[in-house]
């Protein structure tokens, strides 16, 4: 495998600059896992730089982006830890001076007015597809004289605005990742659109590369780390830093993350929002976790389960991955099943007692709360399982097929008898550790029959399954809370 070097004058760029990045989401759509990853590597190499972490809402399709969005990107950031150093930016609010920015590209000669028709880019796109050529704009209104231009705007067309593209210029620049990145303009799809449509007297909504370009001079970044969909877009937007003679920041461009099918992860594949995974049980220092090893690699030494706020100290862009990450469910839950098991009592509790009220649940007391998930926890994957798990204790079961199975040997209403006849005179309520386990033994003894029958039995009775944590401390956390004795009642 070739090794990256990058060349002198380079690193000593890359030292001398002071490190400011930004996450520049759209608020069409909750926080999606690529996005929440491509703030965390932001957000990790600020952290080791020393640098600065910015937001930026690009909100300018208007049609799509709403407020319940911007919420949720805000939420879901704050709940995996990453935290911005100064106030978002909202792209929207700057129209103006992106508009003044287009204005003096028109002026310099490198934007100009395009009056082609949609169904003249129809007719144009649709020639080249005959022809096996790939789609792109021919140029056709780079050089209108004054006079076209003029009978265009008596026939009542509107005009995009596009940004000259030379096909001859070959645009090349240093990734972080990629190394060495050559992209001839050619390859670019023609002039490109940097506004919408409007009237030839004014400038119409300027669109994504122009804006990107402006905002990110603006905010004085540094270093623009984003998915390697954007790969045109950075060519592009290269060019457009020259003709404005801006500073170019430092590309770094992740992998993208793959479903299991090997397809780029989306809505189709169910669940890819943050907020989703939160909803489903998932920790927030298990998906921060995760995420950070969709595409980044260990190094030596150091332990996969980690918090991010610990591997900012060693994370480096010569260990992000060239190729593709793959989405693994079963990593992500063996992730989160240690964040749960390394929990203290108190923290599940906190994290579940929401959803127990929410079941209309309420604890008998924070006691009682700390023993059943001290019970729970070493078997809960999910926050959620705890939910599933703890239901048995605050409502009746329903009885499984295994369970109704057990309850149907002979012995086993037996032993339930006379456990239940034993409960009522000969114990007390609630029962403790050591009355359950000589309670076990008598019914073992002197209904002759294996231990294994009783305690089987005895757990359909309760809990209406065959499967579950500690028989012994469950019952008697149960018989804390509710009558025992009738659950043994209504399966006789």
């Amino acid at each position: 495998m070739r090794v990256r070097i990058p060349s002198v004058p380079y690193l000593n760029r890359l030292r001398a600059l002071k490190v400011r990045v930004r996450l520049a989401p759209s608020p069409t759509g909750t926080l999606h896992l690529g996005t929440a990853r491509t703030a965390l590597f932001n957000w990790l190499f600020a952290k080791k730089e020393g640098g600065t972490f910015l937001l930026r809402i690009e909100d300018t399709d208007l049609e799509r982006s709403k407020d319940e969005y911007v919420k949720n990107i805000f939420e879901g950031l704050n709940w995996l830890g990453i935290n911005w150093n100064e106030p978002p930016i909202i792209q929207s609010e700057r129209v103006n001076e992106h508009k003044q920015i287009i204005e003096t590209l028109i002026n310099k000669g490198f934007a100009y007015r395009c009056y082609a028709s949609e169904s003249e880019l129809d007719e144009m796109r649709e020639t080249q597809k005959k022809n096996g050529l790939a789609p792109r704009y021919d140029n056709r209104h780079r050089d209108l004289t004054q006079e076209q231009e003029s009978n265009f705007i008596k026939a009542g067309r509107e005009p995009v605005i596009r940004f000259k593209i030379n096909d001859q210029k070959l645009i090349s620049w240093n990734d972080l990742i990629r190394g060495k990145m050559n992209w001839s303009g050619k390859d670019l799809g023609g002039d490109m659109v940097i506004a919408r449509r409007a009237p030839a007297d004014s400038i119409g909504d300027p669109l994504y590369n122009l804006v990107v370009v402006a905002d990110d001079s603006s905010m004085k970044i540094s270093h623009v780390i984003r998915g390697e969909d954007h790969l045109a877009n950075t060519a592009k937007q290269i060019l457009l830093y020259e003709a404005l003679d801006l500073k170019i920041p430092i590309f770094a461009h992740t992998p993208l993350i793959l479903n299991s099918e090997g397809k780029k992860l989306s809505k189709r594949d169910g669940v890819t929002s943050i907020s989703d995974f939160k909803e489903m049980g998932y920790t927030s220092e298990a998906m921060a976790n995760y995420m950070t090893l969709l595409g980044w690699s260990v190094p030596d030494g150091i332990n996969e389960r980690f918090k991010i706020s610990e591997i900012s100290e060693v994370f480096s862009f010569e260990k992000v991955n060239k190729a593709s990450a793959k989405f693994d469910w079963d990593k992500l839950n063996w992730l989160n099943s240690q964040v749960i098991h390394e929990m203290n009592p108190k923290t599940l509790l906190d994290n579940l007692e929401p959803l127990f009220k929410k079941n209309g649940w309420e604890l008998p007391s924070k006691e009682w709360g700390i023993n059943l998930v001290e019970l729970l926890g070493p078997s809960m994957v999910l926050i959620n399982d705890g939910v599933d798990q703890a239901k048995p204790f605050f409502e009746e079961p329903t009885l499984s097929t295994d369970g109704k199975k057990q309850l149907e040997i002979k012995e086993a209403k037996q032993v339930l008898n006379f456990i239940l006849e034993n409960l009522k005179k000969s114990y007390s309520s609630p029962i403790d550790d050591t009355e359950a386990v000589n309670l076990i033994n008598q019914a073992t003894k002197i209904c002759e029959v294996k231990k294994g029958l009783v305690m089987k039995s005895l757990r359909v009775a309760l809990f209406g399954t065959l499967n579950g944590p500690d028989l012994i401390k469950s019952w008697v956390l149960l018989s804390r809370f509710s009558k025992d004795s009738s659950r043994i009642s209504r399966v006789l």
